[in-house]
């Protein structure tokens, strides 16, 4: 049963745009739920963490209640995105700042770990991804953005109804965006827009979107075989799953 600190604490969590085990209070409840759309058993494959490459996007998902509140606002089954860097090591925007983790500890504190990967990286990318994460190691987090962003995840459906054209769809999202998120300093990111900001930084962007409009969830649905939510340069490459979880608990 959730105590009143907990239940007070809950607003806050199901508004955060990212979530993991990192951010999660620890003496929550936790919880795990069977992801459906995104398991090895479901056409995917297991892979071991030396199986990632420098410039993978790692998407990941929580056990706790925090992360869980994400994934049912977002509509998704990921929570958290991190870039990996190389030497056993992932970049990304947590609470409590910019940070690098290991891929070790990532794994013991997640339930859902799937790795992606844009096909065009090179090196000269992947040294660039690795000096924005040098600028901005340390650098706080962008809770506010974050914040903004939930009522902003709501609205979206209007713009996201069956058959509208993908341009109308795209002005439609970067008007609502400009609407619900207006002029917020661009020097702080949560962690989907840490990983889009280190691409495009890199000189291979994404997509043409504001990172700050878009989710985990978002960059989910650029993987090849999907439909992404905004226009994609490019498709990503699923790599595998480092951890899966099957348990409700």
């Amino acid at each position: 049963m959730l105590s009143r600190r907990h239940l007070l604490a809950l607003p806050a969590w199901l508004l955060a745009g990212c979530a993991t085990s990192v951010w999660d209070d620890p003496g929550a409840p936790q919880l795990r739920v069977q992801d459906l759309g995104l398991n090895p058993g479901n056409g995917g494959v297991a892979i071991a963490a030396d199986a990632l490459a420098p410039g993978d996007i790692v998407l990941s998902a929580a056990p706790g209640i925090g992360s869980i509140g994400v994934r049912l606002v977002t509509l998704s089954p990921v929570s958290h995105a991190s870039l990996y860097v190389g030497d056993g090591e992932v970049a990304e925007a947590v609470t409590h700042g910019i940070q690098r983790r290991r891929v070790a500890a990532l794994l013991e504190e997640e339930s859902t770990v799937v790795a992606f990967r844009h096909p065009a990286v090179q090196a000269a990318h992947i040294h660039r991804m690795r000096e924005f994460v040098g600028q901005t190691i340390g650098r706080p987090y962008d809770l506010m953005g974050v914040m903004l962003q939930a009522p902003f995840t709501v609205d979206r459906r209007l713009c996201e109804v069956p058959l509208m054209p993908a341009p109308l769809r795209d002005a439609c999202l970067q008007g609502l965006g400009a609407v619900h998120l207006g002029v917020l300093r661009n020097d702080r990111f949560f962690c989907s827009a840490f990983v889009l900001e280190a691409y495009r930084q890199a000189g291979l962007p994404l997509t043409d979107a504001d990172p700050r409009l878009l989710s985990p969830a978002d960059l989910l649905h650029m993987r090849e075989g999907d439909v992404p939510s905004v226009r994609a340069h490019q498709s990503l490459r699923y790599v595998g799953h480092l951890k899966f979880q099957l348990a409700v608990s």
